[in-house]
């Protein structure tokens, strides 16, 4: 099924799904107002100091001046339409940038010209990596002091395995940025601020200028040329390098992950965003440079393909769900067919029809209503009830299940109870609610202290939550101090026997099931297998014992801690004729489980962060001195822009109001980035 020719081909040409990405004020959300005012989608730029934003519309975003939540928008440039997610930097968020990344065609990295590549940068970068997503990178705040355009693109070679290659290199930087050359044109830009940047002239280059210029567009010309056999006949040749081919060189090496074009900017102040626009245009994806969708058929597990057609059956993925005004919305990609409000649509997750009753297409925080959405379509949907972040919506006829969205585990939790009976109920729902749209959030109820244990990324991931059960919904529960979340193990290895015999209802159950447990390297997760041979069993006795060691792992022996990181064999099943029934071995695996569990050595696993300190030279004593007091191992120490940076790996249990005593520690020049790396043994 390829796409037709016409109208709906020439719309997915000139369609674009990208995404803006970085590190915590690296100025995407700046940068992304320019672009919605530059493009006429608003006619007056907000700004994040200011808490008016466009894309940052949460009560909480404005308060805090950072991005919380994915936000979309789509505006036109140059006969194209772009839709635009703003993605958050901050690292209690990652779910956000996590599930729009997989459903992004292309996306925008954003660095700071002064600190260059930092750590959610890496996260983020390896996420678009692992989704194949191609990029173009933007160098913005070139007019700060201390900003070094080339020290970041050497950063995005050593750090993120990158390969730059510069189309827009900065006339002078900090306090000098003047304007911006064009390597493609071999022209200097400069952006009128009394138009606030909106008119740019081009000129031909002085001769300063085109020797500065010349070694820079060497590299994007040989970078071009390696994706392009005739351009590089015509580079070694000596020939006149027409501009038109090496864009298609470089748009190829593009696609093909063998470059990043990169864009100089200043986005406050109105420098750049034009020409990445253009580059928008010219190098990242439409949805039919991305081909087909690949999932596999619930029925038969084989592998299906959906072309980007309007005409193909539909293939369709809910990548968020925004519990609005109280009301379930979910945020869909559509990858092929048609979806349409009203139309009867197949959740192959959940195995499942329900009806999308209205589409909306959006703009930040407001909506407009749409009948259908087609291939490349970003909409959001009202009326699906059982939705959730990673189903795929298809036809009962041709269903298809698509790549879910990958899972991450909470490090940090809240001990939360109403404070008084009527809000009990309420704050139970307002929390389900919230669960619904985030599912890096836990919620489990402590039936020994009758309390509310709320599980996320951080303390700041926590915060927002209260901060929204309390201004939207009015519930503000009495919160315990944050506390760690564990995991569990095992050091050794262990065996386990389980015997049920026991009447249950009107009838006897019976099951006796033997185990071994053994430990498995970190991260290594769980593995559960038969050293038996199952066929000689009912598939409804070794189904009901694998369900048993699966619920058996949720709850480990020391603490009740998830179990990780170990190896499970079932050594024996010894049936009783007439007597042994499935739920009888699901409660025989369980016990064994517990059995072998204890016998193995069980131990505490502990979230470890992973920090990144920027302080002056004269506070580094002091930052080491702190660190070595909270358990923390230093890992390396670097120069970076007039500034040292300390990375350490420190237990989160040590890390609750580290941010205080760092800020007091270096008189409050200091700067943290604090993000989760591994569990580990607790020491």
């Amino acid at each position: 099924m390829s796409a037709k020719k016409g109208t709906g081909k020439s719309r997915l040409e000139s369609l674009r799904n990208i995404g803006i990405i970085a590190h915590i004020d690296a100025g995407k959300t700046t940068l992304t107002e320019r672009i919605l005012y530059y493009t006429g989608r608003i006619h007056r730029m907000g700004e994040v100091h200011d808490g008016t934003a466009t894309m940052d519309f949460l009560p909480e975003e404005q308060e805090r001046g950072i991005t919380i939540t994915s936000a979309c928008t789509t505006c036109a440039w140059k006969n194209h339409s772009i839709n635009i997610i703003d993605t958050p930097g901050h690292v209690d968020f990652t779910i956000e940038v996590e599930r729009s990344l997989r459903v992004l065609d292309g996306a925008v990295g954003v660095f700071c010209a002064v600190a260059g590549v930092e750590p959610q940068s890496e996260t983020v970068w390896r996420q678009s990596v692992a989704y194949g997503v191609p990029k173009l990178a933007c160098v913005n705040k070139l007019d700060r002091l201390g900003a070094d355009f080339e020290a970041t693109l050497a950063a995005m070679r050593d750090k993120l395995r990158a390969n730059p290659v510069a189309v827009t290199i900065p006339v002078g930087q900090g306090a000098e940025l003047a304007g911006l050359i064009d390597l493609l044109a071999m022209e200097r830009l400069d952006f009128d601020q009394s138009s606030q940047g909106e008119a740019v002239s081009r000129r031909a280059l002085n001769a300063d200028e085109a020797a500065y210029a010349a070694p820079w567009r060497e590299t994007l010309v040989e970078a071009a040329c390696e994706y392009d056999e005739g351009l590089m006949e015509a580079y070694l040749s000596g020939e006149a390098i027409d501009p038109a081919a090496l864009v298609a060189g470089l748009r190829a090496a593009t696609l093909a992950h063998g470059a990043v074009p990169v864009y100089a900017a200043s986005a406050l102040k109105n420098i750049g965003v034009q020409p990445l626009l253009d580059g928008v245009l010219a190098f990242l994806p439409s949805p039919l440079d991305r081909g087909a969708v690949v999932g596999h058929d619930p029925r038969t597990k084989d592998e299906k393909r959906f072309d980007p057609d309007p005409a193909a059956p539909l293939a369709a993925l809910a990548f968020k769900v925004s519990m609005e005004t109280g009301r379930k919305q979910v945020f869909v990609r559509v990858y092929s067919g048609r979806l349409e409000a009203g139309k009867d649509v197949y959740n192959a997750t959940r195995d499942a029809v329900e009806k999308p009753s209205r589409l909306f297409k959006l703009h930040a925080g407001h909506r407009e209503k749409a009948e259908v959405a087609g291939p490349g379509e970003i909409v959001a949907v009202s009326g699906l009830r059982l939705a959730a972040t990673g189903d795929s919506l298809c036809e009962k006829a041709d269903p298809i299940v698509l790549e879910a969205i990958a899972a991450y585990k909470p490090v940090i939790s809240l001990a939360l109870e109403p404070r008084n009976a009527e809000e009990s109920d309420k704050l139970k729902d307002v929390l389900d609610k919230l669960l619904q749209e985030d599912p890096t959030l836990t919620l489990v109820h402590d039936t020994d202290t009758d309390q509310m244990i709320l599980s996320g990324m951080g303390e700041l991931h926590l915060d927002v939550v209260l901060e929204r059960v309390k201004r939207e919904y009015g519930v503000a529960p009495r919160a315990g101090k944050p506390q760690v979340v564990y995991q569990e193990t095992v050091t050794a290895e262990g065996a386990g026997e389980g015997e049920f015999d026991r009447e249950l209802g009107e009838r006897f159950h019976h099951g006796k099931v033997t185990l071994a447990v053994s430990p498995l390297p970190r991260e290594a997760g769980r593995d559960i297998a038969f050293a038996v041979d199952t066929a000689l069993f009912p598939r409804a006795w070794i189904e009901a014992v694998a369900e048993g060691l699966e619920d058996g792992l949720q709850s480990g022996p020391l603490k009740g801690y998830p179990v990780q990181d170990v190896r499970v064999r079932v050594t024996g099943i010894f049936p009783v004729e007439g007597r042994t029934t499935p739920v009888g071995c699901r409660m025989a695996a369980s016990q064994a489980l517990k059995a072998g569990l204890a016998a193995a050595r069980p131990a505490l696993l502990e979230p470890i962060m992973e920090l990144e300190i920027g302080v002056p030279d004269a506070f580094v004593g002091d930052v080491a001195g702190l660190l070595g007091a909270k358990g923390a191992k230093i890992e390396n120490m670097f120069d970076r822009g007039g500034h040292k940076m300390v990375t350490a790996l420190a237990p989160l249990r040590q890390m609750f109001g580290f941010s205080t005593d760092l800020r007091s520690a270096t008189q409050g020049r200091a700067g943290l980035t604090m993000r989760f790396s591994k569990f580990d043994l607790l020491q």
